[in-house]
C-alpha cells in the first residue's frame, strides 16, 4: 500500500474518482494559493520535472507520457495535433467522364478523403489568386478506369469478379503526374494514396471515370482532410491505492472489478492477496464503487501532470514526425505571442 498523502498535496496533484462525482478536477496550484508552497513560475524546476517517455511506437502509431505539464498546455498539444499540423489532400476534382452511377459531387467528396502520401514541408501553401497551381504548391493526380467485360470468363459464372474486368475502383488506380520538374525533385518519392485498398466506386461495363485532382497544402482547421491525424488522445495516468489489506473471495471480486493485468492475485503466507501491478491498464470504470464491502477498501484516483498520449497517423508521416511538427507550430504560436506583447508594449 503507498503511503498516504496530505490533504492539500492530494488536492493539487491528484484527480479523485468517488462514487457519485469526480473531485479535484481544477488545477489550483497557482500563487498564493496555498500557505506554505512556492507555486511561482520557475524554469529550473519546470525543467526539473518535465518529461517525457516513449512507451510504444511503431510505423503508425505511438504512445508516450508528457509528465510535468499544465493540462491547458497538454490540451493545446493535441488540439494543434488535430488541426494544425499541415498536410497535403485532394483540394479540386476535375471530371470529365463520369458515367458510374456515383453522383459527381459524391465521387469528389469520397476522393477528398483518400490520405495522400506526400512530405507537406516540401510544397508551400498555394496562392489563392493562383487558379492553375505549380510545382512546388500543387500535386497532380489522375484517376482512369473504364470496365469491360471478361473474355475469358466462364459462361455459367455470376460473381462480377469473373465476369468483368476494372469493375471495382480503387484508391490504388489514382496515379500520379509530376508537374514541372516534380519528377526529378520527387523521384525518390512515391507519391499517391497512402492505401491501395480504399473502395472509391463499382462500374459495370461502358462505364468509365475519367478525372484529374489537384492536391494542395492545408490543415484540419480548414476541412477534416488536412488532419494528418486518426486520432491524437490523452488521459490521466490512473493510480489505484489499497486502503488495507484485501484477502480471500474478495481478493478475486477485486481483480474482477478492473482491467486484465490491474490487480494480481499473489501467495503470501498460504493466503490469496491482492495487489495493484499496474494501473495504467486500468479504464477507470469505477466498477469497483457497486460493491458496498470494497468500495471504502480502495481509493480511486488520477495524476493530475502525467499525461499518457496515443497518437495515430494516417500514413501520411510517421507519427514521430507529427509529434515533432506540432511542437513546432506550438513554439511559433508562443513566439508570435511573445512579438505581440512586444509590440503592445512599444505602443
Amino acid at each position: 500500500m503507498a503511503a498516504p498523502m496530505s490533504n492539500v498535496d492530494e488536492i493539487r496533484d491528484r484527480v479523485i474518482l468517488g462514487e457519485f462525482g469526480v473531485k479535484n478536477v481544477h488545477t489550483t496550484d497557482y500563487p498564493g494559493n496555498y500557505p506554505g508552497y512556492d507555486d511561482t513560475w520557475d524554469m529550473e524546476k519546470f525543467k526539473r520535472n518535465f518529461k517525457i517517455d516513449i512507451v510504444h511506437a511503431d510505423e503508425n502509431t505511438l504512445e508516450f507520457d508528457m509528465i510535468g505539464i499544465d493540462a491547458a498546455i497538454a490540451n493545446a498539444f493535441r488540439r494543434i495535433l488535430l488541426a494544425e499540423v499541415p498536410t497535403m489532400a485532394i483540394e479540386k476534382v476535375f471530371i470529365y467522364n463520369n458515367t458510374s452511377i456515383i453522383q459527381d459531387e459524391i465521387l469528389s467528396h469520397r476522393l477528398g478523403l483518400v490520405p495522400i502520401k506526400a512530405d507537406p514541408r516540401l510544397f508551400e501553401y498555394i496562392n489563392s489568386e493562383d487558379q492553375e497551381g505549380t510545382e512546388i504548391d500543387t500535386i497532380q493526380l489522375q484517376l482512369k478506369v473504364k470496365c469491360t467485360r471478361n473474355p475469358r470468363a466462364p459462361k455459367d459464372s455470376s460473381d462480377p469478379k469473373e465476369l468483368y474486368l476494372n469493375h471495382m475502383v480503387y484508391s490504388g488506380d489514382i496515379k500520379w503526374l509530376p508537374i514541372g520538374n516534380q519528377a526529378d525533385v520527387f523521384a525518390d518519392a512515391k507519391i499517391g494514396p497512402v492505401h491501395e485498398d480504399i473502395l472509391l466506386a463499382q462500374l459495370r461495363p461502358g462505364q468509365e471515370l475519367d478525372i484529374v485532382m489537384h492536391c494542395v497544402k492545408g490543415i484540419g482547421k480548414d476541412h477534416a482532410k488536412f488532419s494528418p491525424v486518426a486520432t491524437a488522445s490523452y488521459r490521466l495516468l490512473p493510480e489505484i491505492t489499497l486502503l488495507q489489506t484485501i484477502e480471500g473471495e474478495q481478493a478475486e471480486r477485486l481483480k474482477r472489478c478492473f482491467s486484465p493485468g490491474v490487480i494480481e492475485i499473489q501467495n503470501v503466507n498460504g493466503k490469496k492477496v491482492a495487489k495493484v501491478v499496474n494501473s495504467r491498464l486500468d479504464t477507470c470504470s469505477r466498477e469497483v464503487l457497486r460493491h458496498d464491502d470494497l468500495k471504502n477498501l480502495v481509493k480511486l484516483g488520477r495524476v493530475r501532470d502525467h499525461f499518457i498520449f496515443s497518437v495515430e497517423s494516417t500514413g501520411i508521416l510517421p507519427p514521430d514526425v507529427l509529434v515533432t511538427e506540432a511542437i513546432n507550430v506550438l513554439i511559433s504560436k508562443c513566439q508570435k505571442f511573445l512579438t505581440e506583447l512586444d509590440a503592445a508594449e512599444m505602443d
